[in-house]
């Protein structure tokens, strides 16, 4: 690696631009010890904010320069910032954030003589389709940034030529490409004509290719990261001299596009074409930079900048251009070895420090806590900081630990709880072992709330079907409420337990059909609810037309606001039925369904009198003594998980001047998408096999919309609860590591000797919590300036 600084040309890279070093000076870090340089911002707004004055500039010095920017959520603040920059240049306020900000050049860019090149598509994919990239970069950057499309190189996947000048729904009706008939004999017609066609894609990409080196390459490229480090569609593997083409990708490329497509069933099955990795550097003067947020990238951001290029991590190309830049955020840069560096070495030592640099040092040694060696602990360059290092440090690290562990054990009494969640299996997937521990204590009091609809994780195949057997039962006469006469009046809304109810027996009982029937009896009171329903005749026209609709629709497109609350409807009766296990009614589980959630790809920002009005009505009526919420508080990307816990701050700030919130206490969990380390969380509670049994059956019984993963993590090509569980077996190692196996198997504490996985918390006060959020105003207006 190579030590550089900052404000000086280091190896091949070249020195930084104004913005960079307005950038670099406001975050204190001035040397990398990187392959590639870095630049840290606190949040998601703020990296938006940094790459548009980049682009900007850019821009300024190279008016017909060619371009290449991203699609999907990565780029909405940057979006927005461009946007914003571009409307306000020569009012106050642009001119204080261009000045603030190293921005000196004094005309407007005009950005209509830029050559815009795509970086990549689905294959095959209509371009009318609105989640195709070609409609993106149509809608936001061709019409959004007033890009000429005369200059524009787009790729339209209805206008590539195929054998007989077919329509790619003709040679490849079912969406299909077998590009092992690049390489074996065809065996039919129909494979002969496909054949020949993909020999003809492969020609227009090869043309794609050379048109852009016709243009000198691509001057200024910005990119997303993906899970497996993939820029563009170009995966891990892939060559560092690759072109464009048509591929296939791999696991973790599908999960992250199944919600573009509508599910991994359709994901896995389709394929991309992409320009390469030597497309990205052929021009070595090029401005190429990547964008990462969240620690959910932590790992892969570490792996591409600390090691040479390697096809294991795509990203590490840019370390061939002297412009390659990560611009990422405070929390994506968590695990370089230059952060944990400023982590152990700034600011006062804590607690949490030694537990970090003793469990990293097990970790590192692969060595149980209670084997290490004193000298072992004086040579470690962090362990060696922790004051009063001693043969006892360990046992004073470890008795934190089990401190914790304690406190997790610890019985709860007289308490009003209420869990919130951004979607309708956060709260499950990150705490149910938990609230189980003191859901059965009588003097608690308990209720849920779950903020979004959570529309967008319900498949339009899943719906027909449902609206199919709905449909059958009517007409057999099995679904008898539709009979009763003020049914379609008010009855559709009463009776709601009745339905859990009888959904759940037939879980005990193991009635499959009787299961499936108490789901189509919700149903009916959710299409009748929604549709105004007035009789069986209409309700059965219903069932027809959103039947007809969405079997018309393509997947991941976006559904009429009414599907979208049935669907809705859907994952709250499933919610329902998972607090039902433990006898809650449902009265006590809160759908909130805030407006900000809206299935569009960049969803609208948190609004008071919206979003935190309801949110703050909700405390006032619960008060509750305990609070439970998702703890994202930088945000890794524009998502649900980001804006519900800016949602939730604003509400308790609100709160906070009506009453006294000195005792309530504020529980963070992760999840599935983020983690806690075992030195972050100040509650540890251990999982036993039987409370990860009820987990997985329950998910399975109940979240019947998510039981076949159509929008899986990338981590697992599986239930999300199945996930959950490697994730506490995960974090027992962790900790096994530096108290010794023998610790839990031979505890005198039962509950300790029957964990077989470790699931982690943070309690926090108001105050704590608050000082980890960011101000609602700035999240609305992403104007964190």
């Amino acid at each position: 690696m190579h030590n550089r600084m900052f404000q000086e040309t280091g190896g091949r890279q070249t020195g930084n631009s104004q913005v960079e070093k307005a950038f670099i000076e406001k975050s204190g870090i001035l040397q990398t010890s990187t392959t590639i340089p870095y630049i840290v911002v606190d949040n998601f707004p703020k990296l938006g904010l940094f790459t548009a004055l980049r682009f900007l500039e850019w821009v300024s010095a190279n008016p017909g320069g060619v371009i290449s920017l991203p699609t999907g959520k990565t780029p909405e603040f940057f979006i927005r910032w461009t946007n914003y920059l571009l409307e306000n240049w020569d009012n106050s306020q642009g001119v204080a954030i261009r000045e603030g900000f190293g921005l000196n050049t004094g005309r407007k860019p005009d950005l209509r003589g830029l050559h815009f090149i795509q970086i990549d598509e689905f294959y095959p994919i209509s371009h009318r389709q609105h989640n195709s990239f070609y409609h993106y970069i149509s809608e936001y950057y061709l019409r959004g940034f007033g890009l000429d499309k005369d200059k524009a190189m787009l790729i339209n996947s209805d206008e590539i030529p195929l054998f007989g000048r077919k329509h790619f729904s003709e040679v490849f009706p079912e969406g299909r490409i077998d590009l092992s008939l690049r390489y074996r004999e065809a065996r039919s017609p129909r494979e002969e004509i496909q054949q020949s066609s993909i020999f003809m894609i492969d020609e227009w990409c090869s043309d794609y290719e050379q048109r852009i080196r016709d243009k000198g390459g691509i001057g200024f490229f910005l990119g997303g990261i993906g899970p497996d480090g993939h820029i563009a569609f170009n995966v891990r593997g892939s060559d560092e001299f690759s072109t464009t083409r048509l591929t296939s990708t791999n696991f973790e490329t599908q999960a992250v596009a199944a919600g573009d497509l509508g599910g991994i069933e359709i994901s896995a099955n389709r394929l991309v074409i992409t320009i390469g990795l030597e497309t990205i550097t052929y021009n070595q003067d090029a401005v190429a930079i990547i964008l990462a947020a969240g620690e959910a990238k932590a790992g892969i951001v570490r792996d591409s900048l600390e090691n040479e290029i390697s096809n294991l991590f795509p990203a590490s190309i840019l370390a061939k251009l002297p412009r390659g830049r990560f611009y990422i955020t405070q929390g994506a840069a968590s695990r370089l070895s230059d952060m944990e560096n400023r982590y152990f070495t700034g600011g006062e030592w804590t607690m949490e420090k030694s537990e970090r640099a003793v469990i990293g040092l097990c970790r590192k040694l692969e060595r149980f806590g209670h084997m290490l060696l004193i000298d072992e602990l004086r040579e470690d360059p962090f362990c060696h900081m922790i004051p009063g290092l001693d043969e006892n440090t360990v046992e004073k690290v470890s008795a934190s630990i089990i401190e914790k562990i304690y406190r997790g054990l610890k019985q709860e009494e007289n308490q009003v709880f209420l869990h919130t969640g951004p979607h309708h299996d956060d709260i499950m997937l990150g705490i149910l072992p938990f609230i189980t521990k003191h859901i059965s204590t009588p003097s608690n009091k308990f209720r849920f709330a779950v903020l979004t609809s959570g529309f967008t994780a319900v498949t339009n195949s899943f719906v027909t079907g449902l609206l199919a057997d709905t449909r059958e039962l009517l007409e057999q006469g099995l679904i008898q409420m539709v009979d009763y006469p003020d049914f379609f009046d008010v009855g559709y809304a009463l009776k709601n337990d009745k339905d859990v109810y009888h959904y759940l027996n037939n879980v005990a009982s193991g009635n499959e059909d009787e299961r499936r029937r108490g789901v189509c009896h919700r149903m009916v009171r959710a299409l009748v609810e929604t549709f105004g329903v007035k009789n069986k005749q209409e309700l059965t026209e219903v069932i027809g037309q959103v039947s007809e609709k969405l079997l018309n629709s393509y997947e991941g497109e976006k559904n009429p606001p009414k599907i979208q609350q049935l669907k809705g409807m859907i994952r709250e009766f499933e919610e329902e039925l998972v607090w039902a296990h433990y006898g809650v009614q449902v009265k006590n589980v809160e759908h909130l369904r805030l407006g900000f959630y809206t299935g569009d790809i960049f969803t609208e920002q948190p609004e008071l009198d919206r979003d935190v009005e309801p949110v703050l009505n909700l405390l006032r009526e619960v008060r509750p003594t305990v609070l439970s919420l998702t703890f994202d508080p930088e945000g890794s990307g524009p998502d649900t998980h980001y804006k519900v816990l800016q949602t939730i701050a604003g509400a308790l700030r609100q709160w906070k001047q009506e009453e006294d919130l000195s005792a309530l206490r504020i529980w963070g969990y992760r999840n599935v998408w983020y983690r806690f380390g075992p030195a972050e969380a100040n509650i540890i509670f251990p999982v036993s096999l039987n409370a990860m049994a009820e987990m997985n059956e329950s998910f399975s019984n109940c979240y019947l919309s998510q039981v076949d993963a159509s929008f899986p993590s990338y981590e697992l090509n599986g239930k999300f609860s199945t996930l959950a569980q490697k994730i506490w077996v995960k974090q027992l190692t962790d900790v096994q590591l530096l108290l010794g196996k023998n610790y839990f198997y031979l505890n005198a504490d039962p509950r300790i000797r029957a964990s077989h996985g470790l699931l982690y918390l943070k309690e926090m006060n108001v105050d704590e919590f608050l000082a980890n959020a960011r101000e609602l105003k700035e999240s609305m207006e992403g104007l964190a300036v």
